[in-house]
């Protein structure tokens, strides 16, 4: 049987049967997609490492500091 013939017979049933049918698939949906376990990411740790050392604590104050000092400070609203 096809999804579109499901889903034909589906718009046949009334509303109460649509929502017995969705309370009776969801839960082995949920246990089907439980089931899969899905892969293992990849670490974002040391994405840039090959390009050269990690900026220190006082680098990173420094540029916090070069951005801020030109935002406008007026209201915008």
């Amino acid at each position: 049987m096809t999804l579109e013939e499901v889903l034909s017979l589906v718009k046949q049933l009334s509303l109460v049967d649509k929502v017995r049918l969705i309370e009776r698939v969801a839960p082995e949906i949920e246990r089907d997609l439980t089931a899969t376990h899905p892969a293992p990411r990849r670490s974002l740790w040391g994405l840039c490492a090959d390009l050269g050392t990690a900026p220190s604590a006082a680098t990173i104050d420094q540029a916090r500091q070069e951005e801020w000092a030109s935002f406008p400070r007026e209201n915008i609203s």
